[in-house]
């Protein structure tokens, strides 16, 4: 079976290549975040919502565009966009996890101290005193 894309109209080539291009912007801007965020944990976001919906807007692109071509209902695509959608997030945990405990076991990481109690932690004295915390 051929499908001839010249006999597409007009609005269905505009609307799909509006959500290709949505898609397409959106998976470049994770892969600028990947580039650009300095630690591990910064970059694991960006790229990750960038999948998820760069991925969806490309598959509604090409769902309209398949289905108007082929003259039929065209679904399958679904199916990839929900792979896509279900293991992104699931991947991003796993490095997450992976990570934190790697930094944790090798104390690459300090960790605020953690208080029980209905008492807040005691202020330092610059802090008392009205300084911000950190400043010289």
């Amino acid at each position: 079976m051929t499908i001839d894309f010249a006999a597409v109209p007009l609005w269905a080539a505009i609307l799909a290549s509006a959500f290709i291009l949505l898609g397409a912007g959106l998976s470049l801007l994770g892969a600028i975040g990947l580039v650009r965020l300095r630690t591990f944990y910064e970059r694991l976001h960006a790229p990750t919502l960038a999948t998820s919906w760069g991925t969806g807007g490309m598959v509604m692109g090409s769902m309209i565009l398949f289905t108007v071509a082929s003259g039929r209902l065209v679904l399958h695509e679904i199916l990839i966009g929900i792979f896509v959608t279900v293991t992104t997030p699931v991947t991003l945990m796993m490095l997450g996890r992976a990570a934190l405990y790697r930094d944790r076991s090798e104390g690459n990481i300090r960790m605020p101290p953690v208080h029980h109690g209905s008492e807040p932690p005691a202020k330092s004295s610059g802090e008392a005193a009205g300084e911000r915390p950190g400043s010289v």
